[in-house]
């Protein structure tokens, strides 16, 4: 199959290279044409993924409407608060009955609030759409370890399409129709490992973290499931398996901005010393509290990680406010 990557970053490379060993043909865009220039001559992601050797069977391409052209499969994989830019791009060139979007970026987009789906819907109109999540980090998929993802789409025929595509010895596909879970799954999860790395930087131990992680899950889904996600989602590898890889490894992103934070470091400080690094829980917090306050979901834990990030609260603080809350039953 012809596929477009439409990132030049970690999850877009990796993803790319799997592709690439399943026989496809692909082509990857990014944003700034002199890096493409780079990576296309080193044969080196050596800002996002270094150390990983990059085939020559895959191309640059740093006009979209050349990098889409005749594509049956278009990867988003851009970072979900510049993705609306890359879709007005992208919209002049689009054949939506012909090409299938498959997205694999987390996040709730700030201001809008909107899922990923509902951003695309939004700027594209009515396409053929599939998400693809789970516990999965660019630097072991493109080192090809064992790991497993679910594809989701509301058209079960694209859903397994997707399954087909990428599915190979290291890289296991499953299938869903829950669209809105498992994007719930993969950006709520972010929140909570800002939550677990807040534990390991002020080192708390195993008990807290377990408990919050516990606890999360059950937040996320009460939350997912009045949004319009199946509960049964949470409990799969775009909820649970997602949120244990994203809160307990040295990979996350989300995890260290925790850490940072629990070691005493101000925001700002921490977003500035990432650089280009996108942290996605960050904003995906503002977007998680906003939505629970829309729908009265419970959500204790997303609601003391925004006021950490957003309203100068300490983090002992926000500790204390979740263990000192009203006994209940489990």
């Amino acid at each position: 199959m012809r596929i477009a990557v439409l990132s030049d970053g970690a999850w877009g490379t990796a993803l790319a290279l799997n592709l690439v060993a399943n026989g496809h043909e692909v082509t990857q865009w990014g944003p700034f044409p002199d890096y493409l220039d780079e990576m296309a001559c080193t044969r080196e992601n050596a800002r996002f993924l270094p150390g990983v050797k990059l085939p020559q069977e895959l191309h640059f391409e740093p006009e979209m409407g050349k990098a889409v052209n005749g594509r049956e499969l278009l990867l988003l994989a851009t970072p979900t608060q510049y993705l609306r830019s890359v879709l007005k791009q992208l919209q002049p060139f689009l054949e939506p009955e012909r090409q299938l979007l498959v997205n694999v970026a987390k996040g709730i987009e700030v201001e809008s609030w909107l899922r990923i789906s509902e951003m695309v819907a939004e700027v594209l109109g009515r396409t053929r759409y599939a998400v693809l999540s789970g516990p999965s980090h660019a630097e072991e998929v493109s080192r090809r370890v064992p790991t497993a993802v679910v594809a989701a789409s509301e058209n079960s025929a694209d859903a397994e399409l997707v399954q087909r595509i990428f599915l190979n010895d290291n890289f296991r596909v499953y299938t869903s129709a829950d669209v809105v879970g498992v994007e719930l799954g993969g950006a709520l999860k972010n929140v909570m490992a800002i939550a677990a790395g807040i534990i390991d930087g002020m080192k708390l131990g195993d008990n807290p973290k377990a408990a919050m992680m516990t606890r999360g899950i059950s937040e996320m889904g009460r939350l997912g499931e009045l949004l319009g996600g199946k509960a049964q989602t949470f409990s799969g590898l775009s909820g649970i398996g997602d949120l244990i890889v994203t809160c307990t490894s040295g990979h996350s992103r989300n995890r260290h901005v925790g850490e940072e934070l629990g070691r005493g470091r101000k925001l700002p400080e921490i977003l500035q010393s990432m650089g280009m690094v996108v942290a996605e829980g960050v904003p995906t917090a503002r977007g998680a509290y906003t939505l629970a306050r829309k729908t009265g979901a419970e959500t204790p834990i997303i609601d003391e990680i925004y006021a950490v990030l957003y309203e100068g609260r300490d983090v002992p603080t926000a500790i204390r406010n979740l263990m000192s809350r009203t006994a209940k039953p489990e």
